[in-house]
């Protein structure tokens, strides 16, 4: 009998290599398309907590109200990391998530603020949580163009999530209290509306997270701080939320004071962005 070839014996081996990588390819591309869209749901559950919430204050529910400001937050920073592990990154992505940013962290806390808060200081109350929404904006319109520009270890101005997290803690802190005294609460939010309003729009540098690698060796005191930090949230999240909200808060005006500026690294030109407080790039498309 005549035996084969060399060529003759590679022959069947190479179609059948190119037969299971076109079947491979079939298999992953329906998984990656239903990858795709994880970013989006999320981003779409945060951009519902935010208009739920907005219902919530309008209705006088306004503990309610708080916790899904709250829980928009947590989809905020998460969407990110999805879009990033899953590589589905888009300009769609980019805009959406904006966009949801908006009404999560700019209309809703407003709105929140207002009912709870501002709605007895007549047109003075519904001008200062209105212009809490138009510096959320320009905030969420200047990060969108400075991505590339400025050093990544530092945010410009407080972050949109950050002032909404203020204004849910303040809210979730009053009512554990159960304080009554109407005057210091609309002296408080008549404050604080304002001064959150314009740390957005400033160059004050904040602390940002997302250089932080979760391959990063960190201190074994981080650690501590980590754990101590998720046991009070669990046991009194209302103070807890406003403690560390207001931490964030001050941290920028506390960098600026050290002496802390930020530094452009190049032209602030239109560009890839991710949203604040660790925003990602995601997809929509299948």
């Amino acid at each position: 009998m005549r035996e084969p070839s060399f060529e003759q014996g590679r022959r069947p081996r190479v179609r059948l290599i190119s037969g299971r990588l076109k079947v491979r390819k079939d298999v992953a591309e329906p998984l990656r398309r239903s990858v795709f869209l994880v970013p989006a749901a999320i981003t779409s559950l945060g951009l519902l907590s935010g208009f739920y919430s907005l219902i919530s204050s309008i209705n006088h529910h306004f503990e309610l109200a708080a916790t899904m400001i709250v829980v928009a937050f947590i989809c905020d920073g998460l969407d990110g990391r999805v879009a990033r592990i899953s590589r589905t990154s888009s300009q769609f992505g980019i805009e959406y998530d904006s966009l949801s940013d908006v009404v999560a962290f700019g209309v809703a806390p407003a709105g929140l603020i207002y009912m709870f808060a501002l709605s007895s200081m007549g047109d003075l109350g519904w001008v200062l949580s209105g212009a809490y929404v138009v510096c959320a904006a320009l905030r969420l319109a200047r990060f969108n163009t400075q991505v590339g520009s400025v050093d990544k270890r530092r945010f410009v101005g407080l972050p949109v999530p950050g002032a909404a997290a203020m204004i849910a803690g303040l809210v979730l802190a009053w009512s554990y209290f159960e304080f009554n005294s109407a005057r210091l609460l609309v002296a408080v939010a008549g404050l604080l509306t304002p001064v959150l309003a314009c740390l957005m729009i400033s160059r004050i540098p904040y602390p940002s997270f997302k250089s932080i690698k979760h391959r990063d060796r960190v201190p074994v005191e981080w650690l501590a701080i980590v754990l101590i930090c998720v046991a009070a949230m669990i046991t009194l999240p209302q103070l807890t939320l406003f403690f560390l909200s207001s931490l964030y808060v001050l941290s920028g005006p506390l960098l600026f004071m050290r002496g802390e500026r930020i530094a452009p690294t190049g032209s602030s030109e239109p560009g890839n962005r991710r949203s604040e407080g660790d925003k990602t790039t995601q997809p929509f498309h299948a």
